[in-house]
């Protein structure tokens, strides 16, 4: 691992687990979009810089979605009836397709011993959907263990507030803020709420779309981590 960091936090959508295309494919191929699973993959990054583009935080996902069925190739006179049907179907619970190699990343983190942990905006599910997906738990299981799950809904904090990461940072005691990375895929919550908290932050950005709004490092996959 880089010199630069002794701990990584992680955010949970767009690192370990997207909306899943397994329900969102369907739902979209009747207003004409495809139902390639790679495309709604790429698709939700593209959607989340477009989303940060407007400076939009926890509360409007109106150009993640705008963004999203564009990507996903509706046609131009659907794109209104297909953005209001996702903005009612992509809810907490449908993030939980898992996303290629995260959680092998997550357990090879843990055979480095490097401390991970897990800080997510999230409705009160999160740690249950990183279970049930074979992502990781809290302390030993079946799948890689973290140190702590933070979900926004349970402490009452949501990013881009800095003070979210108050509730992680004494899991991880004896380790300076400053040598903590945060990986995310929003420039607006992550690197924002990252670096307001003094924490190093990372974008995941597959397919460079936020190239222009950020100068942290970007990586294509938790694999990179490595």
């Amino acid at each position: 691992m880089s010199q630069q960091y002794d701990a990584i936090l992680f955010d949970a959508g767009g690192v370990f687990l997207i909306p899943d295309p397994a329900v969102l494919a369907p739902t979209l191929a009747y207003y004409g979009a495809t139902t390639d699973e790679e495309t709604y993959v790429r698709a939700h990054y593209g959607a989340m810089a477009a989303k940060s583009r407007q400076g939009s935080g926890e509360d409007d996902w109106s150009h993640y979605n705008n963004a999203y069925v564009q990507l996903v190739g509706v046609p131009e006179h659907n794109r209104d009836a297909a953005t209001f049907v996702l903005s009612r179907t992509r809810h907490a619970h449908l993030w939980r397709a898992p996303l290629a190699g995260s959680a092998e990343a997550l357990r090879a983190l843990n055979a480095a011993g490097v401390p991970v942990g897990v800080v997510s905006n999230a409705s009160g599910q999160i740690e249950e959907i990183l279970e049930r997906s074979g992502i990781c738990q809290v302390g030993d299981g079946r799948h890689a263990s973290v140190r702590c799950i933070i979900d926004s809904h349970v402490v009452g904090v949501t990013k881009p507030d800095p003070r979210i990461f108050d509730f992680a940072l004494p899991f991880f005691d004896g380790i300076e803020r400053s040598r903590i990375a945060y990986v995310g895929d929003s420039v607006v919550m992550d690197v924002g709420g990252a670096t307001a908290a003094g924490l190093i932050p990372i974008l995941v950005d597959p397919y460079d779309d936020a190239t222009d709004l950020v100068t942290c490092r970007r990586i294509a996959s938790l694999l990179e981590l490595l």
